[in-house]
C-alpha cells in the first residue's frame, strides 16, 4: 500500500467515526456538559492522537499538510472533540526541540502514547502572551520556585503535567524566559475550574495560582532564555494554522447543515433553496469555505518546508479563516431562521463552538499586529536590497 492509499484509508476512517461515534459523543457531551475519560481513551486507542508525532515516538509520522486535511475533518464534530486531537497532536511538537534525551522519554513521548497529559500554559491574567509575563520562579540549587497566576489554561483541570512559561525573578523581554514542566499535583499548586463556557462544552479550563512551588531544574526544557521559544515558535506557528484549519471545517458543517435544512424547509409552497436570496447565501459561503482552506493548505505546506515565511502565513491563514467562519455561520443561522436559535438545532452548537476560534491562539488584532511587524520588515529588507544593487 502505498502513502497515499494509506492517508485516504485513514482519512475515510475519520470522517466515518466523526459522522457516527463522534456525532453521539457530542449528544452526550452537550447533556452531560463534560467530556469523559472514555473518549479521551477511545481517541487514543483509535491512534487519533498522535498522527502527527513521528513513528519513532509511537506516531503515524503524518506530514504537517496531510495532518490539516485530517483536523479539516476532526474540526467538523463537536468543539471539545476538535480540542483534543488540536493540543495533544501538537504540544510534543513545542517540546521536542528542546528536550533532552530522557526528557523525550520521561514526557514528550509519554504525551504522544496517551501515558500523560500535558496543558500549554502561558496565558496570564494580567498581561499579555509573550514578553511581558511575569509568573516567576528562584533557583535554589536544584530546584525552581514558582510563583504567578495563570488563567484561561485548556485541560488545566484534568492534566498530569503543565508545559509552563516563567522568567527567572528580576529578568525582562525574552531574558531569563524559562520553559517548565511542573506536576500538577506539586505543592503551592490551586486549581480553579472555570469551564463554564458559552461554547466548546465540557473541555476543562483553570485558572491556577502558583506560591513558591518547587519543580526540579530537570524539568526545564532547553536554557534560561529559551523558555518563550519553546511556546512562540515550538507551538504557536503550526497551532494557528491548526486552529485556521478548524475554523474551515466548522464551516463545513455549518453549511452542510444549512444545506440540509434549506432543501427541506417549505415556504409558501417553495423550497428555501428556489429562493435566490438563500442560493446566493450558500454560494457565497462556498467560494469564502474554499478560499479560507487553500489560504490554510498553502501555510501549512510553508511550515513544513520551513520557510522563513511561516509565522507570517500562520496569521494571515488565521486571520482569514475566523473572519470566514464568523460570516459563515451567521449566514448558515440565518437560513435557519429562528428555529436556528434552538438548542435542538445543531446549528446552535455550531455557532457557540465558532466563536471560540476568534481568540484561539490569538485573536484577529494579534494576528494583523504578526503580518504587518513581518510585512515592514520584509519591506525594509527589499529596500535595503535594492539600495545596494543601485550602488
Amino acid at each position: 500500500m502505498t502513502d497515499d492509499e494509506r492517508f485516504h484509508q485513514l482519512k475515510a476512517q475519520v470522517e466515518q467515526w466523526v459522522q457516527g461515534p463522534g456525532e453521539r459523543w457530542a449528544e452526550r457531551i452537550e447533556e452531560t456538559g463534560e467530556v469523559p475519560e472514555e473518549l479521551w481513551a477511545e481517541l487514543n486507542e483509535l491512534g487519533f492522537l498522535r498522527v502527527a508525532a513521528p513513528q519513532e515516538y509511537g506516531g503515524q509520522g503524518l506530514g504537517f499538510a496531510r495532518w490539516m486535511e485530517l483536523m479539516e475533518v476532526f474540526s467538523r464534530s463537536h468543539g471539545s472533540v476538535r480540542m483534543i486531537v488540536h493540543v495533544v497532536n501538537g504540544i510534543w511538537r513545542s517540546m521536542d526541540g528542546h528536550a533532552s534525551e530522557d526528557q523525550r522519554k520521561r514526557f514528550v513521548i509519554p504525551s504522544i502514547t496517551g501515558e500523560i497529559k500535558i496543558a500549554f500554559t502561558l496565558t496570564e491574567p494580567g498581561n499579555g502572551t509573550g514578553a511581558d509575563i511575569t509568573t516567576s520562579v528562584v533557583r535554589e540549587g536544584d530546584t525552581y520556585y514558582l510563583s504567578g497566576r495563570k488563567h484561561l489554561i485548556t485541560f488545566g483541570v484534568r492534566c498530569d503535567y503543565y508545559l509552563l512559561a516563567a522568567r527567572v525573578e528580576g529578568s525582562s523581554g525574552h531574558e531569563g524566559t524559562v520553559a517548565l514542566l511542573v506536576p500538577r499535583e506539586a505543592a503551592g499548586v490551586t486549581v480553579e475550574d472555570t469551564s463554564n463556557t458559552m461554547g466548546v462544552t465540557g473541555t476543562d479550563h483553570a485558572s491556577l495560582t502558583f506560591d513558591r512551588t518547587p519543580v526540579p531544574v530537570d524539568h526545564r526544557l532547553g536554557t534560561e532564555g529559551e523558555g518563550l521559544e519553546v511556546f512562540l515558535g515550538g507551538f504557536l506557528t503550526p497551532s494557528r494554522i491548526s486552529v485556521a484549519m478548524s475554523c474551515v471545517g466548522l464551516a463545513e458543517r455549518a453549511q452542510q447543515l444549512a444545506v440540509e435544512y434549506a432543501s427541506g424547509r417549505v415556504t409558501f409552497g417553495k423550497s428555501l433553496t428556489q429562493r435566490q436570496a438563500i442560493q446566493f447565501m450558500l454560494a457565497e459561503n462556498q467560494a469564502d469555505i474554499e478560499a479560507a482552506k487553500q489560504l490554510v493548505l498553502h501555510a501549512a505546506r510553508r511550515f513544513e518546508q520551513g520557510a522563513d515565511d511561516a509565522s507570517m502565513q500562520s496569521s494571515m491563514a488565521k486571520m482569514h479563516a475566523v473572519t470566514m467562519l464568523t460570516n459563515v455561520t451567521d449566514k448558515a443561522l440565518q437560513v435557519h431562521g429562528g428555529l436556528g436559535y434552538w438548542k435542538s438545532q445543531k446549528i446552535e452548537r455550531v455557532y457557540r463552538d465558532a466563536r471560540a476560534q476568534r481568540f484561539e491562539e490569538g485573536t484577529n488584532e494579534v494576528q494583523k499586529a504578526v503580518v504587518f511587524r513581518e510585512l515592514l520588515q520584509r519591506a525594509k529588507a527589499a529596500g535595503e536590497r535594492n539600495e545596494e544593487a543601485g550602488r
